[in-house]
């Protein structure tokens, strides 16, 4: 069977490179008479493994000796309890931008664990359709948390937020991590769940700044503090260690793509394809987000009524292409493009929309 072309949200597609290398390996690794799902991990094989990905994490974003990276477990909703708990210090405020789903639910574990919590921006006003171009922060925040692509709303952060440098900026990057490149240094922590860009679910890396960390609450459970984890290489207790190799195998082939300068040129190629397509349908498809802020990696659209997308989504998966329902909380349709999303594909789907559009419009 041909493989299918997959729009899903996540997990998502991964390269096929990637995919037969793995395949390659699965039964016998490196000729070591075993799977990497059955190596200890206290091995130096997966010591290899894991310190081969770390470095091409830092490689692939220029990271210097100030910032740690972490594969910890538990996806972006761990991470969602762990920035406050570690980082949100008593007196004063965390602060979060308010763009999206993930943006309240970070938003409510802060509040579940009694932080003082405030919204320095929120783009709810219009049901999540733009990207806040103004805030303000409190008197006295502890770090500015914001969730830089909103992959249920189709939003994406195209800039930096320009606050003070004494400030933290804190940023779930989960669905649009390694997409492009970004000024790494203007960040004190990055998280971002595996499953979207650079590998399958099942490990969260964490890009951290040591002076954060040096300046985290003490004395925290051990599996929810950061610091454990720096001091322990991610191995203070058993990691996901085949899903890290796989991630190890997605870096490699991002930087034999050419690095962040040329994942990008790509996927702006690819949701080029579809979004010139929604804007020449002459309504037909309507765009939910408004121009400036649509993500590169989910292209969210509506068509003229419901069953008409239900025929949609079930048509292009009849032609291969799967993936393509909106979320449940907000209906329409939703091609997303991850970076392992062959162009071919972002082709295929912009023909496919055009027939369609030929034949029901």
């Amino acid at each position: 069977m041909e493989r299918v072309y997959n729009f899903n949200a996540g997990p998502a597609v991964l390269p096929e490179e990637v995919l037969l290398e793995a395949q390659a390996d699965l039964f016998n690794y490196k000729g070591m008479g075993l799977s990497v799902m059955e190596m200890s991990h206290r091995s130096k094989e997966f010591q290899a493994i894991i310190d081969d990905a770390y470095a091409r994490v830092k490689r692939i974003y220029g990271l210097g000796d100030d910032y740690e990276v972490l594969f910890l477990q538990g996806g972006a909703s761990l991470q969602f309890l762990m920035v406050p708990l570690n980082f949100a210090v008593e007196g004063k405020e965390a602060n979060y931008i308010n763009t999206g789903q993930w943006s309240k639910k970070a938003i409510a574990e802060a509040k579940k664990i009694g932080k003082a919590v405030h919204i320095a921006a929120s783009s709810e006003d219009r049901n999540f359709a733009y990207i806040p171009r103004s805030w303000q922060l409190s008197d006295n925040p502890s770090y500015l948390h914001i969730t830089t692509n909103n992959t249920i709303f189709g939003t994406e952060w195209k800039f930096d937020p320009d606050i003070p440098e004494d400030i933290p900026l804190i940023a779930d990057m989960s669905s649009n991590f390694m997409s492009k490149p970004i000024d790494i240094q203007k960040y004190s922590l990055v998280y971002a769940g595996a499953q979207k860009n650079v590998g399958p679910a099942g490990t969260v890396v964490v890009i951290v700044k040591k002076s954060l960390l040096e300046n985290a609450i003490p004395g925290l459970p051990t599996m929810l503090d950061y610091n454990i984890h720096a001091k322990n290489g991610s191995l203070y207790n058993t990691p996901a260690c085949f899903i890290i190799y796989m991630v190890g195998l997605v870096l490699k082939w991002i930087e034999n793509f050419g690095g962040l300068e040329k994942i990008a040129e790509n996927n702006k190629l690819k949701a080029g394809y579809i979004y010139d397509t929604i804007d020449e349908s002459n309504g037909f498809y309507r765009g939910t987000v408004d121009k400036e802020d649509r993500s590169l990696m989910n292209i969210t659209f509506r068509l003229p009524s419901e069953e008409l997308e239900e025929l949609f989504i079930s048509e292009a998966k009849k032609n291969g292409m799967i993936g393509l329902k909106g979320h449940r909380d907000v209906g329409g349709c939703r091609a997303s493009c991850y970076n392992s999303l062959p162009l071919k594909a972002a082709k295929t789907l912009s023909e496919f929309m055009k027939e369609f559009q030929r034949q029901h419009g």
